[in-house]
């Protein structure tokens, strides 16, 4: 059994869950509201506000899929509670990062800003001029919004220049040796 999968789901005070017939999942809370299809194989309970999944028989797609819908049903919840943020810095000469509004300016080393607009249920917002954090709902979707945020300018090895995620490691090369023995 997995132990993900068979690990119940507390369902905190002011989030209501919901399960319809299809295995839609409809999580409401002070953060807003998230739906899902599960797997219509595997059977989702709610009793005494938890929620629990079980899964029908012990083959692969039914192993498989028993951890990722728990977790995917719990990011749910946790979403609606707390939210989920992403924090990414700017390094490099001349780069930086603005508010305007709801929109996101960047200016990252091209001939024209960048504009970045957030979709529904996202808000960008820049804390200092080499700082951006991204906060959402949807924990799949505040990750989506902020790897396309740092793939406007990659961090690169020999500088460090470009967009990282603020818990990432850039390894850093050395450059050219030069020209020893040249003639």
């Amino acid at each position: 059994m997995s132990r993900i999968g068979r690990a119940p789901i507390t369902i905190p005070a002011g989030v209501t869950v919901s399960v319809d017939d299809d295995n839609l999942v409809l999580v409401k809370g002070p953060k807003g509201q998230l739906s899902r299809k599960i797997s219509s194989d595997l059977k989702i309970t709610i009793e005494d506000g938890v929620i629990s999944v079980t899964r029908p028989s012990d083959n692969k797609t039914h192993r498989s899929l028993h951890g990722l819908s728990r977790t995917l049903i719990n990011n749910m919840v946790v979403g609606v509670t707390s939210g989920f943020t992403k924090q990414l810095e700017i390094a490099g000469v001349g780069y930086r990062a603005a508010k305007q509004g709801k929109n996101l300016n960047l200016s990252l080393g091209y001939s024209h800003p960048v504009i970045i607009e957030p979709p529904a249920g996202i808000t960008l917002d820049a804390p200092s001029p080499t700082v951006i954090t991204v906060h959402g709902a949807d924990k799949e979707l505040v990750g989506a919004v902020a790897a396309n945020i740092r793939a406007w300018r990659e961090p690169e090895p020999y500088k460090g220049k470009g967009i990282r995620y603020s818990y990432e490691h850039i390894r850093r090369k050395e450059g050219k040796a030069g020209a020893k023995g040249k003639k």
